[in-house]
């Protein structure tokens, strides 16, 4: 079944933005933000990579923090971090381990980290060529998936051999990053995935899964049989968790997707019934920090400055945030996960993940 309409009230409390709820304590965010920053800038390897064990990606996304959090290109850690990445720019215009099964995955991370420092333009060519490879392994009738496939439009990891959510997340944030609008096919294309990913009947998805579990929430793929990093729900369904949930909110807003649309809706009422920064709902301590990190975008790009849930408490998701990554920072400056599902036992991106989502609670200066 279709999830009904959000009442006026509540469509009113998502597009408000309040002008008069407190911002981030401008001393303790620029504290917090200040030694996880002194932390990576000492954590970098000699040839410029952060983590180089589990490939380019991870040091795509600290320079990305770093730059966003204050940093310029010219900042030495920056500077010989792009430096590594340019090292990984391949003949076909992906930015990739040589022979890496995460070539979109890598990709778009540094499409992301090139976007953020190219203020004079010069790395526009690397990031055009890099656009084109993503869009060229992008799932589509190029390989032999049209719009009846539930592959179509999806982005994936080479050895799982199948698109997912996370990576087509990824996908259309490169995109976006690069100055691609929403009416470019290659978004559009995401998007249909995106949709398929939803626990939503709707004319945008008719799988099997849709009305299964019809919470609104998103799930890991829809892709060969479908799967859901939360497990499956009673009757076949796949559940829905945070981290998707607000990464299929966020993609869906950047491929257009207006307030007024009823998937938006319903992945926001999901939001207003699960919110929390003590866990990753429906996935406990498993991919926090990635999880604070599509939370804060997500957030951000529904221009929302507080979140009432379905409790009725209103939340300063800003400040909250702040508050929460200020208590679990390490005196290195870091941040760790005890749970090392998905590689969140490594501080350097943890640390990155966490500098990521603070840059979308900066204070008004």
């Amino acid at each position: 079944m279709i999830v009904p309409r959000l009442s006026a009230a509540l469509v009113l409390i998502y597009l408000a933005s309040s002008v008069s709820a407190a911002e981030p304590s401008a001393s303790k965010y620029n504290d917090v933000v200040g030694r996880g920053v002194a932390f990576l800038s000492q954590a970098q390897a000699e040839d410029g990579s952060f983590s180089k064990q589990s490939g380019p990606g991870i040091t795509a996304l600290v320079a990305t923090a770093l730059l966003r959090n204050g940093r310029t290109v010219d900042d030495p850690a920056v500077s010989k971090a792009l430096a590594y990445l340019e090292g990984h720019v391949q003949p076909d215009g992906g930015i990739h381990a040589k022979d890496s099964l995460y070539k979109n995955y890598e990709t778009c991370l540094a499409i992301m980290c090139f976007s953020e420092a190219n203020q004079d333009g010069r790395y526009q060519a690397i990031i055009d060529s890099a656009k084109t490879f993503v869009t060229d392994i992008q799932w589509d009738k190029s390989e032999g998936h049209d719009e009846s496939s539930l592959s179509y439009g999806g982005a994936g990891y080479g050895n799982h051999r199948r698109p997912d959510l996370s990576n087509t997340s990824y996908l259309i944030d490169a995109l976006k990053a690069s100055g691609t609008g929403p009416e470019d096919p290659a978004m559009q294309r995401a998007l249909q995935f995106v949709s398929r990913c939803q626990n939503l009947e709707s004319q945008y998805n008719t799988t099997e899964f849709a009305a299964k579990v019809d919470d609104g929430g998103f799930y890991y793929t829809v892709a060969a049989g479908g799967s859901s990093q939360a497990g499956e729900a009673p009757g076949g369904g796949l559940r829905s968790y945070g981290s998707m949930t607000y990464a299929g909110l966020k993609s869906m807003i950047y491929a257009g997707v207006g307030p007024d649309d009823p998937r938006v809706k319903a992945a926001y009422d999901w939001i207003r019934k699960n919110y929390s920064l003590e866990q990753n709902p429906g996935m406990g301590d498993a991919g926090l920090y990635y999880y604070y990190h599509t939370f804060a975008k997500a957030l951000a790009a529904l221009e929302t400055q507080e979140l009432t849930d379905s409790q009725g408490q209103t939340h300063n998701w800003r400040q909250e945030l702040v508050d929460q990554l200020a208590e679990t920072q390490l005196d290195n400056g870091s941040w760790i996960n005890t749970n090392a599902r998905w590689l969140e036992a490594d501080p350097n991106l943890v640390t990155g993940y966490a500098l990521l989502a603070l840059s979308y609670c900066r204070p008004t200066p």
